[in-house]
């Protein structure tokens, strides 16, 4: 293996660790903040997106209808694993009316296994991706849109359940004495 590929795997090795130990107790939840790291990301992986085309060296050719099947591939399933996410987080609301949200160790498993199953398919599918007639550049982007859309789903999802649960609308939270 190449310094290049245990590069992630330190990054994976560091991050799950810290993620659980993050995940020990609830959180506050602010709902009027919660737009705020989707937009982050977006803006991130968007300038990613855009400029993974004008690296020197990489030809970007126009995409063909199978590539932007596969972007909207990357689209729909980060998506439906963000819309997962977000109903796997248990929020709380407390008797002084603040909220609190916990990840799921289940939600917490998705995201490792996202991203062990990212690092495999991207090292299998990004060289075979010419001889299925694909972009090597549409698959490397159909991995960001999957990032993306899966935490701005998960937080969207998050954040109707918490103005559900703040307008006394829901069954999804628990109420706790102080």
């Amino acid at each position: 293996m190449s310094p290049e590929q245990y590069a992630p795997l330190i990054a994976i090795a560091v991050a799950v660790p810290l993620m659980l130990l993050r995940n020990r107790r609830p959180r506050t939840l602010r709902p009027r903040w919660m737009w705020v790291m989707p937009t982050l990301i977006v803006v991130m992986i968007g300038l990613g997106v855009w400029g993974s085309g004008l690296a020197p060296g990489v030809s970007h050719e126009p995409f063909g209808p199978l590539d932007y099947a596969v972007l909207a591939l990357g689209l729909g399933l980060g998506a439906a694993a963000g819309w997962w996410r977000g109903k796997m987080t248990m929020i709380e609301r407390h008797a002084d009316g603040t909220l609190k949200a916990q990840a799921s160790p289940i939600g917490l498993v998705l995201i490792l296994a996202l991203m062990l199953g990212r690092r495999i398919l991207a090292a299998w599918l990004e060289p075979h991706a010419a001889g299925w007639g694909l972009n090597v550049l549409a698959v490397t982007d159909a991995f960001l849109l999957f990032v993306a859309a899966m935490i701005v789903v998960s937080r969207v999802e998050m954040w109707i359940r918490a103005r559900r649960i703040l307008a006394g609308h829901s069954d999804d939270h628990v109420e706790r004495l102080p």
